[in-house]
């Protein structure tokens, strides 16, 4: 089982970046994914999350309107569409696949904003 985000990077406030992670070793296309960020200091938080097929998604308060979740089961993959970035979006985000009892995390990738 594997779970590989990847897009992290530096970039300016107000800037976009957009997050992948693609899974291996599982059936993707049954599990939920989520996405949760972890800042220097701080508890990891959860970010946004998407059901199994696509049709539902949420997200955290301080994310909303500015961040898009989405998933491509035929490629295995789960996005993070990032816009307008504020330095307080600065963090480690790891990926995190769920289905009843079972989850796994990725590694993690890191944003960092900052002028």
């Amino acid at each position: 089982v594997q779970l590989v985000e990847s897009g992290g990077g530096l970039v300016q406030p107000g800037g976009s970046l957009r997050l992948s992670c693609a899974a291996s070793g599982f059936t993707f296309s049954t599990y939920a994914m989520n996405w949760y960020r972890q800042a220097p200091g701080k508890e990891r938080e959860w970010v946004a999350g998407i059901t199994s097929a696509g049709g539902v998604t949420n997200y955290a308060e301080s994310v909303k309107g500015r961040f898009t979740i989405s998933r491509d089961n035929a490629k295995r993959t789960a996005y993070l569409q990032m816009n307008s970035l504020k330095p307080e979006d600065t963090a480690v985000y790891y990926c995190r696949a769920l289905n009843m009892g079972r989850n796994y995390w990725g590694q993690g990738t890191q944003v960092t904003v900052s002028s």
